[in-house]
């Protein structure tokens, strides 16, 4: 990391303060309008001349395509913008057009700027299975029926982190070639280019080349994008890159950025956060939920009434997203924003109830400029609640529930601009004997991610090995130290003594045939944490690896 962080210092040049604060004077907006989002004098502006700057986070739609309502959610907590990872086929399951399109409409529903990438480029020349700039031009290109026309709301972002740390120098060509292909095609959206280094740049080579990359743009809308973790892990290193872009005028972003600790070092997020915001300047933070190391996690299992701490900073912290965002004004914003809350839903009624889900019809709301959504809660002793689903529609169902359980739901209304409704009167369910798919084969891992005095982290991935889905299914174990767990996400547990059963969160309540569930977990411990040894689904016994 010192060998890292020296060489980004000695290719580090530094604006004077009079440059940093010549740079803040407004430029007046243009006369004509330009096609959608685009840039000028290295600022981000909306096709109406008006400044955007972003703040929103990363979203992994690709891996969760079930998480819909997750868009909604980070609308809610005040984002403006949201970056959506998609898959072009090379690495990972290909988003079709149709998707990619259902993905845009609820970007606008939600009022957001959408920054859709491909992900499978990530560390190429480095990682065997990493696509090419090229292919993922290419996939562009074949959704082009879909984005021409919305380049007021979306940004493409070529490919993410598109080359890692061999040869990073190899990174400028491709690009250029990659930025000249979509634009022959006939783009006209504003492009995203991601840096070499895994994104961090820290040799340099995206700062030194952006001007020939950015000229060879004939239409000048093109941003680049810096990703920061624990190469910036010092003020100086944060401030010296930003402000070397903003005085060369040319645009830039922080396309992504952590700020918990990591095994390479402890990223400077409140620097990263404090300089987009003196300088307007984006950021998209990483990122919303589901990620292997939860750590990362702005909330826990894509729940929005559970943020991390990490996501406590992002959204409620100094120069956070609540504090600072604003809405493009092709929504609205910043002319009279809709401040009126839905009515409240109609008394939710039940029908079709099993052991492990039932479904809930109720009366639409109404709103001054339209309802968009509707969040279902459990409510609990206390009036605690817990969201338990989502629907666009007056009717949804609600999986992963335990058999013989008595549940109390009810509704909120949710509009464009993220006001919620008063909640509704609350309905009374309960489940029916039995469980989900009985008698299906299945393996468990189980492991330990983490330990510190008196706590640890684990996590179980669940195996379907038979040849049917699994559905709604209950795991079921014993500790044998002790231990208690104290928080899960991907599912819900009931601990009595040292035996767990675990109920499926929504997202991860079917397990096609071969197919695998990951749920995780942080628990309680003494000084012994030895892993449970036997484990059973729905009663049947599962082998262990």
């Amino acid at each position: 990391m010192t060998a890292l962080v020296t060489l980004l210092g000695l290719l580090a040049l530094a604006p004077t303060p009079a440059q940093a604060q010549a740079h803040e004077v407004a430029e007046p907006p243009p006369t004509t309008q330009a096609t959608g989002i685009h840039i000028s004098n290295g600022r981000l502006l909306e096709g109406n001349g008006n400044d955007f700057v972003m703040r929103g986070v990363n979203h992994a739609h690709t891996w969760y395509p079930n998480q819909t309502q997750s868009l909604r959610d980070v609308k809610a907590l005040g984002a403006n913008a949201v970056r959506v990872v998609l898959a072009d086929g090379h690495r990972w399951t290909a988003n079709t057009a149709a998707d990619v399109a259902a993905v845009v409409a609820q970007c606008k529903a939600n009022r957001l700027i959408c920054v859709l990438e491909v992900h499978d480029t990530t560390g190429y020349g480095e990682d065997a299975a990493a696509g090419t700039l090229d292919q993922a031009a290419d996939y562009w290109i074949g959704l082009k029926s879909v984005l021409a026309g919305q380049e007021n709301y979306v940004i493409i972002n070529i490919g993410n982190e598109p080359w890692g740390n061999t040869d990073p120098a190899g990174w400028t060509a491709p690009t250029i070639a990659a930025v000249q292909k979509l634009r022959a095609a006939g783009f006209e959206h504003t492009i995203m280019v991601d840096a070499p280094n895994w994104g961090q740049d820290w040799q340099g080579v995206m700062r030194a080349n952006a001007q020939s990359v950015y000229d060879a743009d004939t239409t000048g809308n093109l941003i680049f994008s810096i990703h920061m973790y624990s190469v910036f892990d010092t003020a100086a290193e944060i401030t010296d890159y930003l402000n070397a872009f903003v005085t060369a005028e040319l645009p830039i972003l922080i396309g992504e950025f952590g700020g918990p600790a990591d095994q390479w070092g402890d990223p400077d997020e409140d620097t990263m956060m404090a300089t987009a915001e003196q300088l307007d300047l984006g950021y998209l933070a990483w990122s919303w939920s589901g990620n292997t190391d939860p750590i990362l996690d702005l909330s826990i299992g894509f729940d929005p009434t559970q943020l991390s701490s990490w996501g406590q900073r992002i959204f409620n912290g100094a120069n956070g997203i609540a504090q600072t965002s604003k809405e493009a004004t092709i929504y609205g914003g910043g002319t009279g924003t809709d401040t009126q809350a839905p009515t409240a839903p109609g008394t939710p009624a039940a029908s079709a109830t099993t052991a492990t889900s039932t479904t809930l019809t109720w009366t639409a709301s109404t709103d001054n400029v339209g309802v968009v959504g509707y969040d279902v809660v459990r409510v609990g002793s206390g009036g605690t609640e817990t969201t338990v689903a989502a629907s666009t529609t007056s009717t949804v169902t609600v999986t992963g529930l335990t058999a013989a359980t008595a549940y109390t739901f009810a509704v909120y209304a949710r509009d464009a601009a993220g006001n919620r409704s008063p909640r509704s009167a609350t309905v009374n369910v309960t489940t029916s004997q039995g469980g989900g798919t009985p008698g299906v084969s299945c393996s468990v891992a189980y492991r330990v991610v983490g330990e510190w005095p008196g706590g640890f982290q684990g996590d179980i991935t669940l195996r379907n090995s038979g040849t049917t889905a699994l559905t709604n299914w209950t795991l079921g174990f014993s500790f044998a130290n002790g231990q208690t767990i104290s928080n899960m996400w991907g599912g819900t547990p009931t601990q009595t003594g040292a035996a767990v059963s675990v109920v499926p969160a929504s997202y991860t309540a079917t397990i096609p045939a071969a197919g695998s569930v990951t749920v995780g977990f942080i628990g309680v411990k003494g000084t012994t944490n030895a892993a449970p040894t036997a484990f059973t689904v729905n009663g049947t016994a599962c082998t262990t690896s």
